[in-house]
């Protein structure tokens, strides 16, 4: 089992950045595949990026390809997430979440981070 804390949110400028982290205790973080979620107002659930557990394979929304990126460092038990040219479409509760390797199954998340930006 893994426990997942977020942190790095924040409200920003339209254009601005910010960098969500997650930090993993419990299990060795190695077993695990990692990803980002987003909840707007008003909206659902949508994935945002997910990395492999290995950092060899990575995947984004369309919405955010070539703005956002994932990274993770294991020795460190973190998963990033870097966000560029933010737009205020961007605005959400951002959550961690890990799965068993190339389960898809995110069964474990975090209690989320709110990102803020304004036009």
């Amino acid at each position: 089992q893994v426990q997942l804390v977020e942190s790095g949110g924040g409200l920003v400028q339209a254009g601005g950045s910010l960098r969500l982290s997650c930090a993993a205790s419990g299990r060795s973080f190695t077993f695990y595949d990692a990803g980002w979620f987003r909840q707007g107002p008003g909206k659902e659930r949508e994935f945002v990026a997910s990395i492999s557990w290995g950092g060899g394979s990575v995947y984004s929304a369309d919405s955010v390809k070539g703005r956002f990126t994932i990274s993770r460092d294991n020795a460190k038990n973190t998963v990033y997430l870097q966000m560029n040219s933010l737009k205020p479409e961007d605005t959400a509760v951002y959550y961690c979440a890990a799965g068993p390797r190339a389960s898809g199954d995110y069964r474990y998340w975090g209690q989320g981070t709110q990102v803020t930006v304004s036009s």
